[in-house]
């Protein structure tokens, strides 16, 4: 029998996270009913003097749902969570949940860079009725894995009936999950799936099998979309999806009914869209907010600084990756 942080992953009983040292057998419901397919990335979304507008968010959540996406993350890196307060934080997932709940999954992303606001966000999170939280782990200081499974035990206790999802994202939260930091995990009987951002899709093949059938793992580059599915992703979280998901809802259908040439096709026009995004000199997500906005009339401000907005010279990458969309839309769709 193992506390979270022990390491023993032939144990068959798990810990009760009320701290009271009991033991309970591990249970882990399959949710790959629920946890699948297309969930967008939520962007943030901000007024003219650069606040949290919660008329932009209801307007994106509206029509991210209006669209069939599966379900919504939000708060994550799309959100520009590292650079909002606890307090703006919630009124995004206040606001999404006014349209979405009962509708979509949603699937609220709730760490800071220290345990009390990210438990405060996690007990937020399940007053209003999200169906999951999600974390990266600690950045900045390189934690060994005990104390990384102790931070994320910690948030997961703060929501007591809501499943944890695990954001592995190394190439920007500076650690990978180790496949001994995810063994502790999984002791945690919250523990339903990882959000899989690293760039290898055998680290999607790894998470399925040690997880086991009931454990979902999303696909996260969204460049290697089909490669993650293909591979065993149950579906995936990205930040490109909100601002073309009718180009992604259309590859998971190609991927589900086994047409992977044509998936791989769609998935080759998709890139080409992501790169000439990258092209701007302002950050990808001030493009795809304008491209949003051009396309869908959308009005969902800028970015935050220090993240740069668009320059005049971005216009013709705009245009251009606009025209992109449309027209794989109309070839693929």
């Amino acid at each position: 029998m193992t506390k979270p942080g022990g390491g023993d992953n032939d144990s068959i009983q798990s810990w009760n996270d009320d701290m009271s040292g009991r033991f309970y057998p591990r249970r882990r419901t399959c949710m790959s009913g629920k946890y699948h397919g297309v969930i967008p990335a939520f962007y943030a979304c901000y007024n003219s003097k650069g606040d949290i507008s919660p008329d932009g968010v209801r307007n994106l959540t509206r029509y991210l749902i209006d669209k069939g996406v599966q379900g919504l993350y939000v708060c994550g890196s799309s959100g520009e969570c590292i650079y909002q307060s606890v307090a703006e934080r919630k009124l995004v997932l206040e606001n999404v949940m006014s349209v979405a709940k009962g509708k979509v999954v949603v699937i609220a992303h709730v760490a800071c860079n220290n345990t009390a606001d990210s438990m405060e966000l996690a007990r937020h999170a399940q007053s209003v009725g999200v169906d999951a939280i999600a974390s990266i782990p600690p950045i900045y200081f390189h934690l060994p894995d005990f104390a990384i499974a102790q931070y994320w035990n910690d948030i997961s206790n703060a929501a007591p009936d809501t499943d944890f999802i695990i954001y592995n994202i190394p190439q920007l939260a500076g650690v990978a999950l180790s496949m001994n930091l995810f063994r502790m995990m999984l002791d945690n009987p919250r523990v339903v799936a990882v959000k899989n951002s690293s760039m290898p899709t055998q680290d999607i093949q790894m998470f399925k099998a040690e997880g086991g059938e009931a454990f979902t793992v999303f696909n996260g580059p969204d460049e290697q979309f089909v490669a993650g599915r293909a591979i065993g992703a149950d579906g995936g979280i990205g930040g490109t999806y909100a601002v073309m998901p009718e180009l992604f809802l259309t590859m998971d259908r190609l991927v589900e009914r086994g047409d992977i040439k044509r998936a791989c096709e769609l998935q080759y026009a998709v890139d080409a869209i992501i790169y000439k995004m990258c092209e701007a000199k302002g950050n990808l997500y001030a493009v795809m907010k304008e491209i949003l906005k051009r396309r869908e009339g959308l009005e969902l401000g800028g970015v935050r600084t220090p993240l740069p907005n668009l320059f005049p010279q971005d216009e013709a990458v705009v245009e251009c990756a606009r025209k992109m969309i449309d027209d794989a839309i109309n070839r693929y769709c």
